[in-house]
């Protein structure tokens, strides 16, 4: 009975994942594209895929090497950009606080947006559930997502530069952010942040060594903190004075 439960939540991870592949795998094209024209060979794009796994940080690592940035500012964009983890991770830990440490090593190392996005909208809706099952779940989506990704990849390596441009794939990059943070914009200190974010991104675009971004990221963060805190103030206000 344990055998047929634990394959079900591997088997239903693999099915949420199973959509994301309409933007996977466009992404992981767009950055074998990007790779190759940033001067990496074959191996090294593949490399930078299956080790680092983290699209939107290896898409950044190859716009600051494009600009010729310095390495600390590859290697300092690169880890702005995958903060968020830490936030995916905190999120993540009261769910699978009884994980053995191997199992927390692989979750932690295939962890990527799409992961995230599904497994907290699972586990905070079914509850109480054992976290090996949660993490056969994880491995489910996994299973079905990262082989598209170095599928991805491989394609736009190797034959990348003979799609034509009016097929649009890098429609794939911000359909897949959009997918991720639309519905995860719950409040409005949420969208504070992501508004923010976006405008002052719009601005900053010409910072060189495109850190403009980070910058934006920073801000954005901030103002949606302070609104966060602001509402709470108010919320605590109201309270003392209906007392």
């Amino acid at each position: 009975m344990a055998f047929t439960t634990t394959k079900s939540a591997f088997w239903e991870g693999f099915r949420a994942g199973a959509p994301f592949l309409l933007v996977v795998t466009p992404f992981g094209i767009v950055f074998g594209v990007a790779a190759l024209d940033a001067g990496l060979n074959l191996a090294h794009a593949m490399g930078f895929s299956v080790v680092v796994i983290a699209g939107a940080a290896q898409l950044t690592a190859l716009s600051t090497m494009v600009d010729q940035s310095p390495f600390v500012i590859v290697i300092g964009a690169a880890l702005l950009v995958n903060l968020r983890m830490l936030m995916y991770s905190a999120s993540l830990a009261p769910h699978l606080g009884g994980m053995p440490t191997w199992q927390k090593a692989v979750t932690a190392f295939f962890l990527t947006d799409q992961v995230f996005a599904i497994s907290v909208q699972r586990f905070e809706t079914l509850g109480d559930e054992s976290v090996w099952r949660r993490f056969m779940f994880i491995m489910g989506i996994t299973t079905i997502m990262a082989p598209f990704w170095y599928l991805g990849t491989l394609i736009g390596a190797v034959v990348g530069q003979s799609i034509p441009p009016e097929f649009g794939l890098d429609f794939a990059v911000p359909v897949c952010f959009m997918s991720l943070i639309g519905p995860a914009l719950r409040t409005g200190p949420h969208g504070m942040a992501a508004l923010t974010a976006a405008i002052t991104a719009l601005f900053l675009r010409d910072l060189p060594w495109n850190l403009g971004l980070a910058v934006a990221s920073l801000v954005g963060m901030v103002v949606g903190a302070e609104t966060q805190r602001q509402a709470e103030r108010r919320a605590a206000s109201g309270k003392g004075t209906a007392a």
